[in-house]
């Protein structure tokens, strides 16, 4: 049994995916974040960064934070999605940096300036806009030439797709960037996606372009 703690973001999407899609069985606890839950003492315990996804493994007794700490060591533990072949393991290992090192930040600066406060930084808005545009091209470009974004459906693209999901709230049209619209409804069609997506809480249908 896994302990998740989570919240209704793409990070923490990211996880409850990846433990639909292993068949591990799971609790999932709600953070909420909006009223700082994530500073309580019991969550700094298990995550001392204060940031959600966060899991405790009852097998082990062995707590991680960090999104792709979790997928990675999920992966490891079920032998699931990450490729056998060195070669393609890095590959994998690759794309899941790409998405923690700038396709999630970076989209969270948009969301942060472009959904929750236009109008306030005209520098930033453009700044980010500009990044989110530049990273879907890098996206679209890895997707024209792989049917997922490692070869074979893996980590790398649970990763991805959540942040993807919020593709509305970086003003982003999927439908410029046609191999990202291909991979996007593939993955959103798969049964633990439209699962995982609505853990801790229902939040609808997922957004489509």
């Amino acid at each position: 049994m896994i302990d998740l703690y989570t919240w209704s973001t793409p990070n923490g999407r990211k996880v409850s995916i990846m433990l639909e899609e292993c068949g591990l069985p799971y609790q999932a606890f709600a953070v909420d974040i909006q009223n700082d839950e994530q500073f309580q003492p019991h969550f700094l315990k298990i995550s001392p960064n204060n940031k959600i996804p966060a899991i405790v493994d009852r097998e082990t007794g062995l707590s991680l934070m960090e999104s792709g700490a979790i997928l990675m060591y999920l992966a490891r533990k079920t032998g699931l999605f990450m490729p056998q072949d060195q070669a393609a393991w890095w590959r994998a290992v690759e794309w899941v940096m790409w998405q923690m090192g700038g396709f999630g930040p970076m989209l969270g600066q948009s969301h942060h300036f472009l959904h929750f406060n236009p109008g306030k930084a005209p520098y930033a808005e453009e700044r980010f806009s500009k990044e989110a545009e530049r990273l879907y091209g890098v996206l679209d470009r890895q997707l024209s030439q792989h049917e997922y974004v490692a070869g074979d459906y893996s980590v790398a693209d649970m990763a991805i797709w959540p942040w993807a999901s919020r593709f509305e709230w970086q003003g982003v049209d999927l439908n410029a960037y046609p191999h990202v619209k291909r991979w996007y409804e593939t993955v959103a069609a798969r049964p633990a996606v439209q699962r995982g997506y609505n853990v801790p809480k229902d939040m609808g249908q997922i957004p489509m372009p």
